[in-house]
């Protein structure tokens, strides 16, 4: 008797996926553990460290702003939110551009421009104009976010979707705590408008290794510069009410991440902390956590599913929110960092759905995703400096806690949502 021939194909890098969500393999797509997808991940976490590095640098900045032009703390935010409201309306006109005229040039534009309106912020003289280059730059950004994640699910093999999105998340997060961290720390020392030229140089170097490294678009098809038919593209992923809930989710989980964090540090300012500005910069190191949640998350809803990665990061995105009612610094601190793995976690594992439940111009379901995304931000994050004149830290906390609950509920229909027609079709 003879045996079955062994088989010959090769063996895959990481496991096959199990979502329902996740499309068939195309061939010659980058996958995981290659040279290319090696030189995708250094480009796309440095633009992903440097867009979110230059783009929340003001949070731990927002007291400073306070002091320095006499404004309240929800007009303080609004150096953040004028940023992330206009980022969430331009991405929907970026994300249109990259599928007429192709994802890296957009992108390379897009990071070397904020750079430079950061450096512009650094020498403004007034609140006004400082408001005015933070909305320009909400503009040059737009062309990033929405655009690496399209790229991504583009060219990268589907069975390291998860992975490969959550290492640019994962740069996400390292930046968003590096910009944090280094103009808190240097604005204690030398001011907050030279903290701001040493980001603006960052964001320059990031922007040339981003060039030099990322591969060149293999899978992109272009469209034609025809505006109805873009339109027609964009408003078509509204007939998905699996989408529109991933739109939601993105709103409320960033809504309340922001407003978390936009506060903290008038409460960590007043008794019985205390702290100094440089101390509290020291709490964004929880980023790092966000960093790992954003990989390790993304390998296991390739591995489990989505739907159960997501309804667990929420809930311990919850607990971690509910912790810094507590008085202790000590437990505090826990708090935030396990609200931070838990949104980072979450965060990674609604954009890579975004993109695989999209049947086609996915950068445009990108933008739609980060536009309620950025709103979110925008909306809850300077309505929160309101519930904190209200109420303090518990009020803040309170309204956090709402948009989480409500995100858990979301994340629970979703569920028990079937994948598209166009997916159970393609088998």
């Amino acid at each position: 008797m003879t045996s079955d021939p062994p088989d010959s194909r090769p063996t895959p890098l990481i496991a096959e996926t199990v979502d329902p969500d996740a499309p068939v393999s195309r061939p010659g797509k980058i996958l995981a553990g290659t040279p290319a997808f090696r030189a995708m991940s250094w480009a796309l976490f440095s633009a992903g460290f440097a867009t979110f590095a230059l783009l929340y640098s003001v949070q731990p900045l927002l007291p400073a702003f306070s002091t320095a032009f006499g404004v309240s703390p929800a007009v303080s935010s609004l150096a953040l939110s004028f940023s992330t409201g206009v980022l969430a309306v331009a991405m929907l006109v970026a994300s249109s551009m990259s599928e007429v005229v192709g994802r890296k040039p957009v992108m390379l534009v897009a990071l070397t421009a904020s750079a430079v309106a950061t450096l512009l912020v650094a020498v403004a003289p007034a609140w006004s104009q400082i408001l005015g280059l933070r909305a320009l730059m909400g503009l040059t950004l737009s062309g990033l976010p929405a655009v690496a994640m399209a790229y991504l699910v583009d060219e990268v093999d589907k069975s390291a979707v998860g992975r490969a999105m959550g290492l640019y998340i994962g740069g996400s997060a390292i930046g968003g705590m590096g910009g944090r961290i280094i103009v808190g720390v240097l604005g204690d020392y030398v001011g907050w408008r030279m903290a701001l030229v040493v980001m603006g140089l960052l964001g320059l170097a990031a922007a040339a290794l981003f060039w030099r490294n990322l591969p060149p678009s293999r899978h992109f098809e272009a469209q034609r510069p025809d505006l109805s038919a873009l339109t027609r593209s964009l408003l078509r992923h509204f007939r998905d009410p699996g989408l529109c809930l991933l739109f939601l989710q993105g709103l409320l989980l960033m809504g309340a991440f922001v407003t978390l964090y936009n506060y903290l540090g008038y409460h960590l300012l007043e008794p019985p902390y205390r702290l100094t500005q440089a101390e509290i910069s020291i709490i964004f190191l929880c980023y790092l956590l966000g960093t790992a949640a954003s990989a390790w998350m993304g390998v296991l809803a390739d591995r489990f599913g989505r739907r159960r990665v997501l309804v667990g990061t929420i809930g311990l995105m919850l607990a971690g929110i509910l912790a810094t009612l507590a008085t202790s610094l000590v437990v505090v601190i826990g708090g935030i960092a396990v609200a931070t793995f838990g949104f980072f976690g979450a965060h990674s594992t609604v954009s890579a759905w975004v993109g695989l439940r999209a049947e086609k111009a996915k950068a445009q379901a990108s933008s739609l995703y980060l536009l309620a995304y950025y709103t979110g931000s925008s909306v809850a994050g300077t309505l929160g400096g309101f519930a904190w004149v209200a109420g303090g830290w518990s009020a803040v906390v309170a309204a956090v806690t709402g948009l989480t609950l409500a995100a858990l509920v979301v994340a629970l229909v979703l569920a028990r949502m079937p994948p598209p027609p166009w997916m159970r079709q393609a088998g």
